[in-house]
């Protein structure tokens, strides 16, 4: 028993300080980096950072961080880290080469975060997909196509390719082809989409709504007809234009070509 007790003064009046000064570097480390932790979060929340990525990077840099308190206690006690970080250095570049995927999708969330090419509410078609965006994650966008579906795409899907946001601006324009026969009315034919284009309160004034002539094709005369309109009114103005020309048309006598074919048969008899 007493041998037990000299040799346990012995290894506290080796060890005693060193443990000291290790738990001290924890507990002043811990301190600190929940110091630095603070102010980064805060920082960002005033460079009004999306709240996702506030927490990812914040989680990240407290590791990291307590990690090299971590390092630095088992320095102080004697023990050889060299090794241990270059263990560590190749565990993280074996995890990154494995996770390469799940990276760039993580790269690609953090510059949707930032750079914000569509926000959720938008109407957007990206990464192959088109629909409502949802909810924009760190490593994947979910969205909602229009008859109720759900699509999760990976952000790296998203960033390599182009992004079209429909509802990026305010108002839109409406492009609409409508041909009639060779024999009607030019003139009244245009009359009556331009009619029908101002009737509408949909329409906006500015821009000025365009009615033209575009094309003399093979079997019709075709108009383009082009008004602009509020983004939220889209739809609603195309369908019920198709509605309403082709019932103007037919009351109106104007024919709205469609392709035909002539078969003409040959009796080899003959």
């Amino acid at each position: 028993m007493e041998n037990f007790s000299e040799k346990a003064m012995e290894w506290l009046s080796l060890y005693g300080p060193k443990l000291l000064v290790a738990l001290a570097i924890v507990i002043i480390g811990r301190i600190i980096v929940g110091m630095i932790t603070s102010v980064i979060r805060k920082l960002m929340t005033k460079a009004s950072i999306d709240e996702t990525l506030i927490k990812f990077l914040s989680s990240l840099i407290r590791i990291i961080l307590l990690t090299v308190v971590i390092i630095a206690a088992l320095e102080s006690l004697g023990v050889q880290t060299t090794s241990m970080i270059a263990i560590l250095g190749a565990a993280g570049l074996a995890i990154g080469l494995a996770l390469q995927s799940s990276l760039s999708n993580f790269s690609a969330g953090v510059m949707l975060i930032i750079f914000r090419p569509f926000k959720a509410g938008d109407f957007v078609e990206a990464g192959g997909a088109t629909g409502v965006v949802e909810e924009i994650h760190i490593f994947n966008t979910q969205m909602r196509t229009g008859d109720n579906k759900e699509i999760i795409i990976p952000n790296g899907n998203i960033m390599g390719n182009n992004i079209t946001n429909y509802s990026a601006k305010e108002t839109r324009r409406v492009d609409m082809v409508f041909g009639i026969g060779y024999d009607d009315d030019l003139k009244k034919a245009k009359d009556i989409l331009v009619n029908l284009v101002n009737a509408d309160e949909r329409v906006l004034k500015d821009p000025a709504p365009v009615v033209a002539v575009s094309e003399l094709a093979d079997s019709s005369v075709n108009f383009i007809v082009r008004p602009w309109v509020n983004s939220a009114d889209y739809w609603a103005v195309f369908w019920d234009f198709q509605e309403n020309v082709k019932t103007t048309f037919d009351a109106e006598g104007i024919s709205i070509p469609f392709p035909q074919r002539d078969v003409h048969l040959y009796n080899e008899n003959n």
